[in-house]
């Protein structure tokens, strides 16, 4: 049985890919040098190195929209992981572009989400604002930087998994107005937009809070009147764009259907309504767990520690973003509940 090593695979890339994607050869490297793995490439090492961390494993456990849903089927931030990484996939592969490091970048995009969601990152943000004496907190944590700053320094207790900078840099710049150097790392930020989209009005509907004769009429028209179908329509059109365009695009009417339907679940879903009922509480939990560590920060784990330039909000934000939402609520709990008034 003939063996492929890493050079057939790195020749493989450059007979069969697209000129404009990422070869693994060519990539820039990572922080740290290290000898290249004999059989892997190096953006296959950093997929691997990143589904066999710690911070993957706990995205099972935090919120994507629902807290604490009563059900099996609503997403968790990790199949939202995943369904990112399916479709960016879907879309590299037919365009030529590098699948293992759009993988890669995919994988790792969300590593550095709070518990409960997008509600637990205002609330580290206004806390450390508060700690700082400073008036707003707006973007004083972010789950993009948090994830790049996960991969680069915390992981592995404190010592970083040592990823190339192309699979950094995508995890970094995945979302709002950034730009990703790579063509790989545009996928999977677009394919996060497509991913939410579709899979956040699929839980809703499961939920009951929303039918789909509620979403705009116009935007179902153009993208489809299922999730698969949404899917399907934007994946396509995506690789028909870019492949007619040289750069990770939607065409205009899709990217307008899609920017609808986004608008009406933030109007109807991600900042009023039924899903957001628990939201209060998880922020003033969050709020009360900073207060706490930071002035106690000898209960803070050593690998959150051990690099002293870091101040003590820092270090603090990096402890209680980590936590899974259930870790979370039994932490506080420990805090704030008498032992006799406990369960059991």
């Amino acid at each position: 049985m003939r063996v492929s090593t890493r050079a057939d695979l790195e020749l493989a890339e450059r007979a069969r890919l697209s000129p404009d994607a990422a070869f693994s050869d060519a990539s820039l490297g990572r922080l740290t040098p290290e000898a290249p793995d004999p059989l892997r490439t190096c953006y296959q090492c950093d997929r691997d190195r990143i589904l066999h961390s710690k911070s993957f494993r706990r995205l099972a456990h935090k919120t994507q929209v629902f807290l604490a849903p009563e059900g099996d089927h609503y997403r968790t931030r990790l199949i939202h992981t995943l369904e990112v990484s399916q479709v960016a996939r879907s879309i590299a592969r037919p365009l030529g572009l590098n699948e293992d490091l759009t993988e890669a970048i995919a994988l790792g995009h969300d590593l550095g989400h709070t518990p409960f969601g997008h509600v637990g990152e205002r609330a580290l943000s206004h806390a450390i604002a508060r700690y700082r004496g400073q008036d707003s907190g707006d973007g004083l944590f972010a789950h993009n930087e948090q994830s790049a700053r996960i991969v680069d320094l915390l992981e592995r207790d404190g010592h970083g998994l040592n990823l190339t900078r192309e699979v950094v840099d995508g995890i970094r710049n995945h979302t709002g107005s950034l730009r990703a150097q790579t063509l790989e790392g545009r996928v999977v930020a677009l394919s996060d937009r497509i991913a939410y989209v579709c899979h956040d009005i699929d839980d809703a509907e499961r939920a009951g809070l929303l039918h789909e004769g509620d979403l705009p009429a116009d935007a179902r028209g153009i993208l489809g009147a299922s999730s698969s179908e949404r899917i399907e329509t934007m994946v396509h059109d995506v690789v028909t764009r870019s492949s007619a365009t040289g750069d990770v695009s939607m065409s205009e009417p899709v990217w307008d259907a899609m920017m609808a339907m986004r608008s009406f679940l933030f109007a109807n879903l991600y900042s009023t309504g039924d899903a957001k009922w628990e939201e209060p509480k998880a922020y003033v939990m969050i709020g009360e767990l900073f207060d706490h560590y930071v002035k106690h920060l000898d209960e803070v784990p050593d690998e959150y520690r051990l690099h002293d330039g870091d101040k003590p909000e820092v270090q603090v934000a990096d402890f209680i973003s980590g936590m899974t939402d259930r870790y979370a609520v039994r932490v506080y709990e420990d805090l704030k509940v008498p032992r006799s008034w406990r369960r059991g």
